[in-house]
């Protein structure tokens, strides 16, 4: 029975032709360095959230505190003095005395001026913070060498039992060092920056004397970061020195990008893809390429070059990530460093022959062999071979062997490591048994193997032989891991056809459409539609599949990995299944998330805790 994806209303919508995943479809037109959007973009407009918040609408409280010491926990404020500026006006200043609760020393009453006399009658913090705060709601905090001010007013804030209200802070320091260069100032000092930008007010050690002299300083800052192109809040939040002018002035490239989920693409002069990349925001995304948010040299390198950016938007992020994959597969950008040869997997085989036998391979065929994989190396699939050769007498020997073998015996048969077949020792159908172990491995139940290996540790363990221990337990990690996943895939990639939805963030249904392993397509329905009619459209419209060579999907393992995830995710309901989705009870998943967890402990304990797990 097709279960209810919760119509909630009578109102019926068209059906909505569901784009196909086919290679065909991600091909986009592509989007000018100057702007304009690519088809099925075209029109979208940004909120204010996305165009940033313009520096001259943002209102900021300049703040200074003269205190009894430089450790915020074991020392008091004495003073406090504040200017809330916006747009380059003063809309007002604070300023009052605190009464510490310790007396000045004497050398911060030379320095400030500030004696115990003066603050006898003054305030506690406990009246002062609350008034602070409320002058300072809703601003960005700017203070010299903030870290220190910021610092105080939060210890008081908790000392007080007041909630800190988590303002956005600005340190003039930090702008200071990126744009004030050694030939203008020998420091950064606050009475030096004066002298630099012409300050009105002479800063000496009062809090709103400082903070006054701050005020000119966070102007002169402002119009030299303007001048380089830094224009609202977020850009100046993420202003350093490491982005280059260049890197800056390509900015333009993000701003005519949409703000939905999908797929980004750095292209070169040559139109050549330098870089694929996937957002819920591809415009904010792109953006951050161009800001201190972004500290890999490479994409630095990568922006130098970059000419143009194309947008491809996704219906959903699922859509976006198998997008990304297939398309970093197809041209192969040299700066993505992952997914880029999807091609390269290894499969361990247990070979269809009389006498079977593991062998690493790059490919599935047809040809009755039972397969373990993907792995993502050979050293991986070399130790899972190993593994299973620690505890299975399988024969290692390449040869084909036939009813009438008569070879001497080799070191392994004579060691016990093998029942010797090739010497007529042991018979074919003595040979299953040792067979249907491995077999149990591939197809179900790994408890034998794996029962075995920790056995083969505990004894290694015993014996304090604790780094050949630990070299069986890696084994079995690398062996553990690719069942598991062989496990997973494997009904996946044998289903014909499964739709699954997911209720949607603003409402409606995320539908997707999998087939042998494959993202054939994906839609959403809209909030009050009926679900079902955007299923049978996804069901009609979806790409159609051939089906692969078992156990491999019908794409690559990344991308059936990527799909069970999210049909594995909290909320996703199973519409339409054509096929099987199981895994076994006693499969290798079971035993996987305690080795992952204790592959660097003690080899003893974590024998012990796997024991004791079952």
């Amino acid at each position: 029975m097709t279960p209810d994806l919760g119509a909630d209303s009578a109102r019926r919508y068209p059906p909505r032709a569901c784009p196909r995943l086919s290679e065909r479809a991600v091909t986009v037109g592509p989007v000018s360095g100057s702007g304009g959007a690519g088809p099925g973009v075209g029109g979208v407009q940004g909120t204010l959230d996305d165009l940033g918040t313009p520096l001259r609408g943002v209102t900021f409280v300049v703040v200074d505190l003269e205190t009894t010491g430089g450790s915020a926990s074991a020392s008091s404020i004495t003073e406090v003095g504040a200017v809330k500026v916006r747009g380059g006006d003063v809309l007002g200043e604070f300023q009052t005395l605190v009464r510490p609760g310790e007396p000045i020393p004497i050398f911060i009453q030379v320095l400030t001026g500030i004696t115990n006399a003066m603050v006898a009658q003054a305030p506690r913090i406990e009246s002062v913070l609350p008034a602070f705060l409320e002058f300072a709601r809703d601003s960005v905090l700017v203070a010299h060498n903030a870290g220190f001010d910021v610092s105080f007013l939060k210890e008081a804030a908790r000392a007080t039992g007041h909630p800190w209200p988590g303002f956005r802070v600005l340190d003039t320091v930090h702008l200071a060092r990126q744009l004030v260069m050694k030939d203008e100032s020998r420091n950064h000092k606050l009475s030096s920056l004066a002298v630099v930008f012409g300050a009105t007010t002479i800063p000496d050690h009062r809090a709103l004397h400082d903070a006054r002299a701050t005020v000119d300083v966070l102007h002169g800052l402002l119009e030299r970061v303007g001048n380089l192109g830094v224009h609202t809040l977020e850009e100046l939040s993420s202003y350093t020195s490491r982005v280059t002018p260049a890197q800056r002035r390509k900015r333009f490239l993000a701003e005519h990008l949409p703000p939905l989920p999908g797929v980004y693409i750095f292209k070169d002069e040559r139109g050549r893809p330098l870089y694929v990349g996937t957002s819920r925001n591809i415009r904010a995304r792109a953006r951050s390429y161009f800001t201190a948010s972004e500290q890999r040299s490479r994409m630095a390198e990568m922006v130098g070059l970059a000419t143009s950016i194309q947008p491809i938007v996704c219906q959903t992020i699922l859509e976006a990530q198998v997008r990304e994959l297939r398309l970093i597969a197809a041209h192969k950008p040299r700066y993505n460093r992952r997914s880029t040869r999807p091609e390269r997997v290894i499969w361990v085989k247990l070979t269809h022959e009389r006498f079977p036998r593991l062998s690493i391979v790059r490919e599935v065929k047809p040809d009755g062999a039972r397969y373990l994989g993907p792995f993502r190396s050979r050293r991986s699939a070399e130790a899972a071979v190993a593994a299973v050769h620690e505890v299975v007498p399988l024969r290692q020997c390449t040869g084909t062997l036939s009813p009438r073998s008569n070879r001497s015996e080799c070191a392994l048969g004579q060691m016990g490591r093998c029942g010797a077949p090739c010497s007529g020792r042991q018979t074919a159908e003595e040979y299953a048994s040792v067979v249907g172990d491995a077999v149990g491995l591939l197809t179900g139940d790994a408890r034998p193997v794996t029962d075995a290996l920790l056995a083969r540790m505990a004894a290694l363990s015993e014996q304090e032989r604790f780094e050949d221990a630990g070299t069986v337990r890696d084994r079995l990690l690398h062996l553990v891991r690719a069942a598991a996943r062989t496990q997973r895939i494997a009904p996946l990639a044998a289903s014909p056809h499964i739709v699954a939805a997911r209720r949607a963030d603003p409402g409606g249904w995320e539908l997707v459409c999998v087939r042998f392993g494959r993202l054939a397509g994906t839609s959403v329905s809209p909030p009050g539609a009926d679900p079902m009619v955007y299923v049978r459209t996804l069901c009609a419209t979806a790409e159609v599949v051939e089906p692969p060579v078992h156990p491999a999907p019908a794409a690559t393992p990344e991308e059936t990995e990527i799909i069970l995830r999210w049909l594995e995710s909290p909320g996703v309901r199973i519409v339409e299944l054509d096929g099987s989705w199981s895994c076994p009870v006693g499969g290798a998943g079971g035993v996987r998330a305690l080795l992952d967890h204790g592959r660097s402990g003690d080899v003893a304990a974590f024998d012990r805790d796997l024991v004791a797990a079952g």
